[in-house]
């Protein structure tokens, strides 16, 4: 195996508890798997090279467990945690899982509803500081419906706004200073329509929030791919923003279920572009996988596919690399002119009337002629991603 696709922590790969621990439930079928504790988790993704994890509350110890089990279950991952060396990135609650969420947690009807849920972020949030997360995601999974009349919207979003203007306080009163929200959008399932659905809505909707310096998104390929758009483009845009806190890589194949591919399967090529965009964009957070091992594996196959998340990460970097390096390749960005995207459309001094000046001295027939030779740019990645060049 070559060593420039053998992963190491410099590389700062991390999974989520309930990837490699999903025991294959869906519904159609029971487990394939036995439960798998977070500290065994910890442990195996450490012999593979990762470098963090990402819990929920509810990965750890069980929604009903009492004082001591919750105890002695944290106590068993923080034990792992310092013999691995592995740190926790991120965290999150589990809001989705419980009957009581069947209608959401922040946004449900009822009102007990939405203050227990906000009641069970806030511990975990104290659990996420100890432990040195410095992002806290947001899943809202049940925040939505399926009928028309069964959820005024706009009151929804103000319940929304509301739990995380709540919780930033919290955050602030508390002293965690280096822990940030992101939230995580999706389209559909498990509900029908899901409150926040794409990066976009999620942007727009924190620009209305009180502390939207605290709040960013955390994309997930297959999420944004399920509303038939573009995922490379979404964290272009995200980090345009700033806001590009956390990112969920797994694979999908277009706008279905959500399918929670390793990394790499699905969307190859799109996986090309998420990894230039990551390398080139100057994003510096984790890189998460949020994928599910398939009902069709065993523990040895569980192992298999989240070190195949970072090697098909590690391939596609390699891919990108040389992509960008390449003499030809930088010929041909010259030819389809991508730099001078670069330069303002307005000169320093210049205004409207400056450019209704220039606008009689163009010539539109040259440019109407004129090829931007992205075929041929486009042929050049493909070749670099075929693994011919």
């Amino acid at each position: 195996m070559s060593e420039e696709y053998v992963p190491s922590p410099e590389d700062r790969f991390s999974f989520g508890i309930w990837t490699v621990g999903w025991q294959g439930v869906d519904v159609f079928g029971t487990a394939v798997r036995p439960p798998m504790p977070a500290e065994r988790a910890v442990y195996k993704l450490a012999e593979l090279g990762a470098y963090g994890v990402n819990f929920h509350d509810n990965d750890v110890f069980d929604f009903d467990a009492t004082e001591a089990e919750r105890d002695e279950r944290i106590a068993a991952f923080r034990k792992a945690l310092s013999e691995t060396g592995l740190v926790v990135t991120t965290a999150t609650t589990n809001l989705f899982g419980h009957p009581m969420f069947k209608d959401g947690a922040f946004t449900a009807n009822e009102r007990d509803v939405r203050r227990f849920a906000l009641a069970k972020v806030m511990r975990n949030l104290d659990l996420a500081a100890e432990l040195g997360a410095r992002t806290y995601v947001f899943w809202g999974g049940r925040e939505g419906a399926e009928s028309g009349a069964a959820k005024d919207i706009r009151t929804a979003l103000d319940r929304y706004a509301e739990g995380l203007n709540l919780l930033c306080e919290y955050v602030r009163e508390q002293g965690y200073n280096d822990l940030r929200f992101a939230i995580e959008p999706k389209p559909n399932e498990p509900r029908g329509d899901i409150l926040l659905p794409t990066v976009g809505h999620a942007l727009a909707f924190i620009g209305s929030l009180a502390h939207p310096d605290m709040v960013g998104v955390n994309p997930e390929v297959g999420h944004e791919e399920m509303a038939g758009v573009n995922y490379a483009h979404g964290i272009a845009q995200a980090l345009w923003h700033g806001k590009l806190f956390h990112i969920d890589l797994n694979g999908q194949n277009g706008p279905r279920y959500d399918q929670d591919l390793r990394f790499g399967a699905g969307n190859a090529r799109g996986a090309f572009w998420v990894v230039d965009v990551l390398e080139s964009g100057g994003y510096d957070g984790p890189v998460h996988f949020d994928y599910k091992p398939p009902r069709t594996e065993d523990d040895d196959g569980v192992w298999a596919s989240a070190a195949a998340c970072m090697r098909n990460y590690l391939i596609l970097r390699a891919k990108v690399r040389r992509f960008r390096a390449d003499p030809e390749v930088q010929e041909a960005l010259r030819s389809s002119r991508i730099a001078e995207l670069s330069s303002p459309t307005l000169a320093e001094g210049e205004t409207w009337r400056d450019v209704q000046a220039a606008a009689s001295a163009v010539d539109v027939a040259a440019l109407a002629r004129r090829g931007m030779a992205y075929e041929r740019l486009d042929q050049l990645a493909l070749e670099h991603f075929y693994g011919v060049r």
